[in-house]
């Protein structure tokens, strides 16, 4: 998953466009996945999960193949926001990606409704909060991070999918690991929605985790001078 963006306007442009194509697609995905799963399922909520995970780290790993070496493939503030502070991405560079972002999730909501035949605008009222929530958050952006800056050359598309999957399965929150998922995901009242009051939590451990997961990385990471002794 490259992290450097050219510094040009129109290199710029392209990231921007690459993110909020990118974002809005991962959305409509997840969204997308969830109606149709929570249809077919009959009620089961295993079997609905299940194919809303499948279809997530299939069309994350696309995603990030594709728009990967315009912009970093982000689709995440988070994520932006780290490599800002590692210097790999500019600050302007960041502050334009994540407004983006966040915009994009809504269209990808609203994508998924119009795919589905739903009323375009909606507000979720499914409660997502306490404790447990706000530590699996955490625990699965930390991981995400992790993984993100760790993964060798040209296997990050496959391992941040792969891990994406797993934690939605050993999170208790089923790993948004992500503001914008949050953002986009408060506008859709369907399986994947989560009530308005409970983005806040989810946003704050997700800006820790995020923190966190660039210490692990930074902390498991050999110095140059280290490594050549090896």
């Amino acid at each position: 998953m490259p992290d450097q963006v050219n510094a040009s306007s129109p290199a710029l442009g392209r990231a921007l466009l690459a993110e909020a194509l990118g974002t809005m697609l991962l959305l409509a995905i997840v969204i997308g996945s969830g109606i149709m799963a929570d249809r077919l399922s009959a009620g089961n909520t295993a079997v609905a999960l299940l194919a809303n995970t499948a279809a997530t780290v299939g069309g994350l790993y696309i995603l990030i193949e594709v728009f990967g070496p315009v912009s970093g493939a982000h689709f995440n503030p988070v994520v932006s926001l780290v490599m800002m502070l590692r210097g790999t991405l500019p600050r302007s560079h960041a502050m334009a990606y994540v407004p983006v972002q966040l915009a994009a999730a809504v269209l990808g909501a609203m994508l998924a409704h119009a795919m589905f035949d739903l009323p375009l605008q909606q507000i979720s009222t499914k409660l997502r909060t306490g404790q447990g929530q706000w530590i699996a958050e955490a625990v699965a952006t930390a991981g995400l991070l992790l993984v993100i800056l760790r993964a060798p050359a040209g296997k990050a598309s496959a391992m941040v999918a792969a891990y994406i999957g797993a934690a939605y399965w050993f999170t208790a929150s089923t790993s948004f690991a992500n503001p914008a998922a949050a953002f986009g995901r408060m506008m859709t009242d369907t399986f994947a929605g989560i009530a308005p009051s409970s983005v806040p939590g989810f946003i704050w451990a997700q800006l820790l985790g995020g923190l966190v997961g660039w210490a692990l990385a930074s902390w498991v990471t050999p110095s140059q001078a280290a490594a050549a002794k090896v």
